[in-house]
């Protein structure tokens, strides 16, 4: 019946994706905003919110052991999924894709947006877990306080970075308004809204069944907070950076995930370290050293050739095999 259930959580997720990055696109277009700021804003917030809401729970559910363990586990769980699987992911689209774009192997994507996105996790990222070694609350606070702030900025920044370049005609007309060429606010705002409702409902469903077969095999909680709880929330979710990539929009699929590391990365630490007293977790060092080794590639590729290789981003799932080679031994 689990799985039955699995099958059918993916189902509603993928349906949920697909009206989703339909809606959110016109989103953008109303408000007149850059492709990257659609895809490392609205997309990637708008998808991150179910995921984060685990730890956000699980630190106000109670102030135990394994509450905190687990709220931990998935606030260093989620840029980890995302730097590795969910950048394997959308490598293997393209490549997949291969005879479909020119450029190949390299995406038609603004460099400058996900290098951008990256440089605000790194540093947020790290001050975030830094402060898990720190012993005075009250600079723990400021540091919660700095990354509230870093996030704001880096808001106003993606804001500020350009304008749409896509217009009406681009599009595919909206799912609740198909006989219109421009479709009101209100029926964008309606689709986005049933949208995300949907991805939580899935997620949720997902979350239960994968979290009732982990128990089954007798996975420690902070193990199926770090592993288990993140492939479940992120990776279905991501499914509207698939489906972008496969629509040739490069910034928007990839904006979503590095957007989505920025927000889960410097927010939901402040969060730990305002709610719990912030420790490091035994067997966070491999998650959080593989985290920053392959999003670390990336931005070298960026740097280096201004352009984004499919097979950079491939190499995310290379570092997950090693990350459980070294959880296994």
């Amino acid at each position: 019946m689990a799985y039955l259930l699995l099958i059918v959580s993916l189902a509603v997720i993928l349906f949920a994706a697909e009206i989703f990055t339909n809606g959110v696109e016109w989103l953008g277009v109303r408000l007149n905003l850059s492709e990257g700021a659609v895809g490392s804003i609205l997309a990637a917030v708008g998808t991150a919110m179910p995921e984060s809401l685990i730890p956000l729970i699980a630190f106000l559910a109670g102030k135990g052991v394994e509450q905190q363990h687990i709220g931990i586990g998935a606030i260093i769980g989620a840029p980890f999924m995302l730097s590795t699987l969910a950048f394997f992911i959308s490598g293997l689209v393209v490549v997949l894709e291969a005879r479909k774009r020119f450029d190949f192997p390299y995406l038609k994507v603004d460099e400058r947006v996900v290098r951008r996105d990256l440089t605000f996790f790194f540093i947020g990222y790290a001050l975030g877990l830094g402060a898990a070694f720190i012993n005075n609350l009250m600079i723990k606070y400021l540091i919660a306080a700095f990354l509230i702030f870093w996030y704001c900025f880096y808001v106003w920044l993606t804001l500020r970075s350009g304008r749409t370049t896509t217009h009406n005609s681009e599009l595919r007309p909206l799912y609740l308004s198909r006989s219109k060429k421009h479709p009101r606010m209100w029926a964008i705002i309606l689709q986005v809204a049933v949208a995300l409702i949907l991805l939580i409902v899935g997620a949720n469903l997902f979350v239960k069944n994968v979290s009732v077969i982990a128990e089954l095999l007798g996975i420690p909680s902070f193990i199926l907070a770090l592993i288990i709880a993140p492939i479940a929330t992120e990776l279905p979710e991501k499914f509207n950076s698939v489906i972008w990539l496969l629509q040739d929009k490069d910034t928007l699929a990839i904006g979503n995930i590095t957007g989505a590391m920025v927000f889960q990365s410097v927010v939901l630490p402040s969060i730990g370290i305002i709610f719990t007293n912030w420790h490091f977790v035994s067997g966070s060092l491999a998650p959080v050293v593989i985290t920053f080794l392959s999003a670390g590639l990336v931005y070298l590729s960026l740097v280096l050739k201004r352009k984004l290789n499919a097979y950079v981003l491939m190499s995310g799932g290379l570092f997950y095999v090693i990350f459980l080679w070294v959880m296994l031994h």
